[in-house]
């Protein structure tokens, strides 16, 4: 399984959010914490930025966007 890492212009980008604003909906809960891919360096896996992206157009509320991010990194934990 290849899983690509995206780093935070391409997620900025593709979300459509200033970085201040992308690091609050981390904070609120309403996206994934990053993932270290180095000493310095973080990303985002693209199918969890397509699933809140997706979840976002459909519009589901805060609460549910809440709930998907649980899940996302509930799934990640269960990958090791």
């Amino acid at each position: 399984m290849v899983t690509t890492i995206l780093r935070l212009p391409t997620v900025l980008h593709e979300r459509g959010r200033s970085r201040s604003a992308h690091y609050l909906d981390i904070q609120r809960g309403l996206f994934t914490q990053p993932v270290p891919i180095g000493a310095r360096a973080v990303g985002w896996p693209a199918s969890e930025l397509s699933m809140l992206n997706a979840a976002r157009i459909a519009g589901k509320s805060d609460e549910e966007i809440r709930a998907l991010v649980k899940q996302l990194e509930e799934a990640r934990r269960s990958l090791v």
